[in-house]
């Protein structure tokens, strides 16, 4: 057991977690060393869950312990119902978190403060709009995945007919959607003189900035277009990368961080890495976060591609073979001679020729970097969690890779082959037999067509919101159909073993 949790176990009862108890940590964890009640908020933080308070509440964190920033703090928001159960959570700890870094062979903790509120989650997002219309609020940031985008499988754009983007361009001051929201809030702060703020997408799409200010803007133009020609022209949408693997909080979690002496209700465990990459482009200000270990430059697409390209595709290469499989996490994964196998033949012929390389480092020795990380076994990131809403993440991360090896003539017998597990997975059972719990917004329609598919494979590709043209390949059409037939045939095993060569009964 880890020094750190040996001299807590068993001593006393878990400090109840809250702006009270910060005096009386338990030794060797620290806390804020600034006055939170001097912090003031400049910033909206929406979509505030694990990932965000591991990493960009962490970086504001580390500039606050050196005295700096203190007018930058976090108030939370959400738009849909479920967010109200996290803004009980820590609004009953005064929005403190423990996060807890897992290392192999070693555990550290901390606790952070830079948050100071938690916006009401209502219908109409009256509360939250009325925060973003404060001058003092200058960055209006986002984690809200990668499906909160409402974007259009082929073009990439602003899928207008959604139903809640219709509801927001006919009912601009009840918005349902974040989108709705800010531009809401950018139409008072127009008119009141409180002038632009800048909106800050920290989620995993390429080009996340551009593809928030077309969201921005493309909806505002449903509603005022002169409105919307402000917004392009006043407002930033700066690109930027996020990489930190956050697994869910779940009992094991709540134990780890009641064995380290804090009663935490919400605590956050994470891998000891982070990078943060940001195009320089605020129009009301910014943290400098550079001087907590960010780093600013126009470059961002590069380091973005790579990362989504190998680790998030990658995410995705492991998880629907490793559920179908009965493998827990994805440390369990890598440890599985068969998957570890298909990602690493993958990401080498498939998706790293499609990658270009950043000052720092090549695009094989980050698929090496990412094998470590994602080998950690004190990282128990579940394969369900990396899984779960594949009808974002197949398009946002594996897509990409799949229509570039498609175009350069490559080989795409491993990627289709990915797809081909999802497909399978989204049946809704394992091979021994066990169910998959639901585990996508649109599981209902995947499992028909998963279940369609069983007979006719292309029932699966006619899911136009997910593969769009892509249909219309032949190459990646005869693939998958090849795939597909030989898991529902002979099972994912045997079909791992095709795709590597490896002979029935060997396993290397």
């Amino acid at each position: 057991m880890e020094k750190l949790m040996e001299r807590h176990m068993a001593k006393r009862s878990p400090v109840r977690l809250g702006q009270a108890a910060l005096q009386t940590l338990p030794e060797g964890i620290s806390g804020p060393a600034y006055d939170r009640a001097a912090l003031t908020p400049g910033i909206i933080h929406v979509g505030l869950g694990n990932f965000h308070r591991a990493h960009q509440a962490w970086y504001l964190h580390r500039l606050m312990q050196q005295g700096l920033a203190q007018d930058w703090a976090i108030l939370g928001a959400g738009v849909r119902p479920y967010d109200a159960d996290m803004r009980q959570k820590l609004l009953a700890q005064d929005c403190l978190t423990t996060l807890i870094e897992l290392s192999p062979g070693s555990v550290a903790a901390e606790v952070i403060g830079p948050m100071v509120g938690y916006l009401p989650i209502e219908e109409g997002n009256g509360a939250l709009i009325s925060a973003m219309c404060e001058p003092a609020i200058r960055i209006v940031s986002l984690t809200v995945t990668e499906g909160g985008y409402f974007l259009d499988p082929d073009g990439g754009g602003l899928d207008i007919g959604h139903p809640d983007i219709q509801h927001d361009a006919n009912n601009p001051h009840r918005p349902r959607t974040v989108f709705g929201a800010i531009v809401a809030a950018l139409a008072v702060r127009r008119d009141s003189g409180a002038g632009p703020f800048t909106v800050q997408s920290c989620d995993n799409l390429r080009g996340n900035g551009i593809v928030a200010r077309q969201a921005v803007v493309s909806l505002a133009r449903l509603s005022d277009p002169e409105l919307a020609e402000w917004i392009d022209q006043r407002c930033s949408f700066p690109n930027s990368m996020v990489d930190c693997i956050v697994p869910a909080t779940g009992a094991a979690e709540i134990a780890l961080v009641q064995e380290l002496g804090i009663a935490d209700i919400a605590p956050v465990t994470h891998e000891n890495y982070r990078q943060w990459v940001i195009e320089d482009d605020f129009c009301a200000g910014r943290p400098d976060w550079d001087k907590a270990g960010a780093v600013f430059t126009p470059a961002v697409h590069d380091y973005e591609a790579m990362k989504i390209r190998i680790l998030n595709a990658g995410h995705q290469v492991l998880a629907n073979a490793g559920e179908l499989l009965s493998v827990q996490t994805i440390a369990d994964c890598m440890a599985h001679p068969l998957i570890s196998a298909l990602f690493r033949k993958v990401q080498h012929e498939e998706i790293v020729p499609g990658v270009a390389a950043v000052p720092e480092i090549t695009p094989q020795a980050y698929v090496g970097l990412i094998e470590q990380r994602f080998s950690n076994p004190a990282i128990r990131d579940t394969v369900r969690r990396v899984a779960f809403d594949g009808s974002a993440r197949h398009p946002g991360f594996v897509h990409p890779a799949l229509r570039d090896a498609l175009a350069a003539g490559g080989p795409v017998a491993g990627l289709s082959l990915v797809e081909a597990l999802w497909a399978r997975m989204c049946a809704g059972t394992r091979e021994d037999g066990s169910e998959i719990a639901p585990n996508d917004p649109d599981w209902d329609n995947l499992t028909a067509a998963a279940s369609d598919a069983r007979s006719r494979p292309m029932a699966w590709l006619e899911q136009q919101h997910i593969y769009g043209n892509l249909i219309e390949n032949d190459l990646f059409v005869s693939e998958f159909t090849r795939w597909l037939t030989m898991i529902w045939s002979q099972g994912s095993e045997a079909a791992l073993r095709s795709y590597l060569g490896i002979e029935d009964n060997k396993w290397s």
